[in-house]
């Protein structure tokens, strides 16, 4: 594995190159990094595909904006591009999660000549801008002042057993852990969610690679409900859903089961191309 820091645009993103093989870029969801996403797993570079990952824009160990108001997903997008550029890859399967998944969805709309394929883990929208801004204000100011614990104190109850509750506050802080600029993730938070990553769900109607949706039943994330992932699935033509069985872990925080998933996606993507 080789590690890269690309520097443009006033960030520089640092990154994840590894593997030989047709190319995948990983692109992770608002405030994780790119360790959430496969979650460590090798299976893809064991698989014979080249995986590139990068934190995004503030997130993780890249550098800030240059201004709180340079987190739009049509900078993310362009940033997904830029990286695309600086590994020579001229054309890709994108691998998003969550915000990911809309980064890599607006990529494959504007740029489709650079996306094989679109592997979307639990899309949390349809495109459009947030309809609770107060909420992210209250996540990105909590974590701004008071870190991790400030972000953990701000998200709440929301409603699940005390058992449940420790744990969701656990990862919270472990992955809050892993930003060196967390202020920088307190400005995507309000950023990012305030925009558009695509001008509404029959956007998606435009996607023309092939697409495979991961959704979720995981009853302790309703920021990824179910729905909005069959939503996706309905609306890319051609596109195939897979989720885990009702009461079995979550496949997107599985890191192998999701990587030999989305392996086996991309080798038929592959074929049929």
């Amino acid at each position: 594995m080789s590690q890269f820091a690309l520097q443009g645009q006033g960030v520089v993103l640092a990154g994840d190159d590894d593997g030989q093989g047709p190319a995948v870029l990983v692109v992770h969801g608002l405030s994780a990094t790119r360790r959430y996403v496969l979650h460590g797993s090798t299976a893809l570079v064991r698989d014979g595909f080249r995986v590139i990952s990068y934190d995004s824009r503030g997130h993780g160990e890249s550098s800030p904006a240059p201004s709180p108001a340079d987190y739009r997903y049509d900078q993310l997008a362009h940033d997904a591009v830029r990286v695309l550029d600086d590994r020579g890859v001229d054309r890709a399967a994108l691998v998003g999660m969550s915000m990911g998944s809309a980064v890599a969805a607006a990529v494959a709309l504007d740029h489709p000549d650079r996306v094989s394929a679109l592997v979307a883990i639990t899309p949390a929208h349809l495109g459009t801008p947030t309809r609770d801004p107060a909420r992210w204000d209250r996540l990105a100011t909590g974590l701004a002042e008071g870190g991790a614990d400030g972000f953990v104190q701000a998200y709440g109850d929301p409603g699940v057993p005390p058992k449940s509750l420790d744990l969701i506050r656990t990862v919270m802080r472990q992955r809050m852990s892993r930003h060196a600029h967390p202020a920088a993730v307190a400005d995507a938070l309000r950023t990012t969610t305030a925009g558009a990553a695509f001008p509404g769900e029959d956007a998606l109607r435009g996607i023309r690679c092939p697409a495979l949706v991961v959704g979720s039943r995981d009853r302790l994330d309703p920021e990824h409900p179910l729905w909005i992932a069959q939503r996706w699935a309905e609306l890319i033509p051609d596109a195939r859903l897979v989720v885990e069985d009702d009461g079995a872990s979550p496949l997107a925080w599985r890191g192998g089961s999701l990587s030999r998933e989305i392996g086996a996606f991309l080798r038929t993507a592959s074929g049929n191309a």
